[in-house]
């Protein structure tokens, strides 16, 4: 298929883009390069011998954003685009709101006028809220969100429900995943956000560089093992091979489906920064603060769903979820250039 991938120069479109060029397909990028660089277009060229053709197109510029439409037999879309940072969303909600609502559905109308019927789309386990107990699972539904980038998912989810029961020839795979860290294994892609990172990997990536001097813990008395939250992570390649198979699920799939992308299991901030100490081969320093506002105790996947639907369970652990990122951070000093 010519899949198009919105936001598929950042960390997890990127690595999706090689598993889809590795599974036969051809893509078609859009991204702003607000949170990538166009770099990582010679590293996915490098990894898989296919340069993708690639439009530097926000979503929220619907001529531009037809201009993709018009000039590509597009047959599928994986939606990435999106601010993503829980943090940030709570300071600048309306910047949240315009970005992962307004040009969503930008995306979305293009999608109907030119017929492009098969979607997946990158939600997040964020729109369980904090009202359900854990493991999540799917026929939970939609909780109370805690944050505006949760919201934006939920408000995305709803659009989606609603459009595919308004046209019979829609099919929308809705991917609620957990927390995807880890890089590729040839350390040639990997994350780098912009600034002080807002999540926890990329943090505790830069204090094992040198760049930051200690790790922030936001809360030690949660109702957890240890007192830190509790979350499920994913690594960024599994995840990747998740929404290969996805897209595929559309060709068979009629409306809307929602599944789950994770581990199945939870880890502690403080396992995971000792996880990441082992691929280091050092200690890494630490201060607990307040926690943050919209973060919940404990999260992690029913991943049953997942298996039985798409076939899909995750092959990588903990520490190659670390030493896949440490790999990245020392071989990329200075991001990717």
């Amino acid at each position: 298929m010519k899949i198009l991938v919105t936001g598929g120069t950042g960390y997890i479109g990127s690595h999706t883009v090689v598993e889809l060029i590795k599974s036969n397909h051809q893509v078609v990028i859009v991204d702003n390069l607000y949170n990538s660089n166009i770099n990582v277009l010679d590293r996915i060229e490098k990894l898989t011998g296919v340069r993708p053709l690639f439009y530097q197109v926000d979503i929220l510029d619907y001529e531009n954003l037809e201009k993709v439409f018009k000039e590509n037999a597009i047959e599928a879309v994986i939606h990435f685009a999106g601010l993503k940072a829980v943090g940030e969303s709570v300071s600048i909600p309306l910047r949240y709101y315009e970005n992962n609502i307004s040009g969503s559905i930008n995306l979305y109308k293009l999608m109907e006028k030119y017929h492009v019927y098969k979607l997946v789309f990158s939600s997040s386990a964020t729109v369980y809220g904090d009202n359900f107990a854990v493991p999540f699972k799917e026929e939970y539904g939609l909780g109370d969100t805690t944050n505006p980038y949760g919201t934006t998912k939920k408000f995305n989810e709803i659009i989606l429900t609603d459009l595919c029961k308004a046209n019979e020839n829609m099919s929308c795979v809705l991917l609620r995943y957990f927390n995807p860290i880890g890089s590729h294994e040839s350390g040639m892609l990997g994350e780098v956000p912009n600034g002080i990172p807002n999540n926890l990997v990329p943090y505790i990536a830069k204090v094992a560089s040198g760049e930051l001097d200690h790790l922030r813990v936001y809360g030690d008395d949660y109702d957890t093992k240890d007192g830190t939250g509790i979350r499920d992570y994913i690594h960024v390649v599994d995840l990747a091979i998740a929404h290969v198979k996805a897209i595929e699920y559309c060709n068979k799939l009629e409306g809307v489906d929602v599944i789950n992308i994770g581990s199945g299991k939870g880890y502690s901030v403080l396992e995971v920064l000792h996880a990441y100490e082992k691929a280091c081969g050092h200690k890494l320093p630490y201060k607990i603060y307040p926690r943050r506002p919209g973060d919940i105790a404990t999260c992690y996947a029913d991943i049953e769903k997942a298996k039985r639907v798409l076939g899909f369970e995750v092959k990588y652990d903990i520490d190659k979820m670390c030493e896949d990122s440490y790999r990245f951070t020392i071989m990329n000093p200075e991001g990717i250039k």
